[in-house]
């Protein structure tokens, strides 16, 4: 039998569907079983007899692929492909696949989550009374602020039209952006600069900067009003983690809420806030939009592999 490899940490952890689509088109499963993200080495010495890989966010290098000599497809559950060396696999004649649908409501709803957390003080004031403290939280309403939306994607577009349910106004910036789709959703597009000075809640859906720089730094922030609230669970590295501790500290930003990180797990001075929501990388772990990305992933596999 043909052999497919499973990396991600927790892949068929929802549901036995995409383990029985692979057994059923007569492919061997090589399961992770670390119970955490794979490195290099060990992702050759489990795929080292596969044809395929349903990927999570382990390195697919060029050193992965030269000592996996038997491998024809990458099928990425999840849309990033930042772990994989897309240049390279193309000179290999390996076909990478991602999941551009799966995750999109699942993030948009962590989206609309985070914001109504930071609003309302909502894990804090869960700490303090899990810690015996009655300490009523104040918070905001979301009456009226203004989401700024970077992105205008599938996730992008529909955290707009979740804002715009509740009756927000919506400003957005996309260099690629739909007018015809903005106009018929009530959508205001604006240059980056405009969505950064003018939003209450910055909420960011894009796939990052070519050269790995970050999208929001120091001088973006320095645009923001000091009470606006900036979510991230696009991309470690949107966002430059030391600028963003800063202009929290000092009163330049109001809160954050953060998915994503450069370094995973994070340990950093992020967690010393009390002004910031942080969470492990979940964007897309909500069981329904979990399991339909590793289907997904795995019927990707096998339509390139036949």
């Amino acid at each position: 039998m043909k052999k497919v490899l499973t990396s991600p940490s927790s892949f068929g952890q929802v549901g036995n569907e995409p383990f029985s689509l692979l057994e059923q088109n007569g492919y061997a499963v090589i399961n992770n079983p670390y119970g955490r993200k794979l490195t290099e080495d060990e992702v050759i010495e489990l795929a080292k007899d596969c044809v395929g890989i349903v990927a999570g966010v382990e390195p697919l290098t060029a050193r992965v692929m030269d000592n996996l000599p038997d491998l024809k497809v990458i099928s990425r559950v999840g849309i990033g492909m930042d772990s994989v060396d897309l240049e390279y696999a193309a000179k290999k004649g390996i076909i990478v696949k991602n999941t551009p649908d799966g995750p999109t409501r699942a993030v948009a709803e962590l989206t609309l989550g985070m914001t109504l957390s930071l609003l309302r003080r909502i894990p804090q004031a869960d700490a303090s009374l899990k810690n015996k403290v009655w300490k009523k939280q104040t918070g905001n309403l979301i009456l009226d602020k203004k989401i700024g939306v970077i992105g205008l994607g599938r996730i992008g577009k529909l955290v707009s039209q979740l804002f715009r349910g509740i009756g927000n106004p919506v400003i957005g910036f996309d260099p690629y952006a739909d007018a015809e789709w903005a106009a018929a959703n009530n959508v205001q597009l604006a240059d980056f600069d405009t969505v950064l000075k003018t939003a209450d809640i910055i909420t960011l859906h894009v796939p990052g900067n070519a050269d790995k720089s970050p999208v929001i730094g120091a001088a973006q922030l320095e645009l923001v009003k000091p009470t606006a609230m900036l979510i991230n669970i696009s991309r470690g590295g949107i966002v430059d983690e030391d600028a963003l501790y800063t202009a929290l500290t000092i009163g330049k930003l109001g809160s954050a809420a953060i998915d994503v990180f450069v370094q995973e797990p994070y340990t950093g001075p992020l967690t010393e806030l009390d002004n910031v929501v942080l969470t492990p990388h979940i964007g897309s772990y909500a069981e329904e939009g979990k399991l339909l990305m590793e289907i997904d992933a795995v019927n990707n596999l096998i339509a390139s592999l036949s």
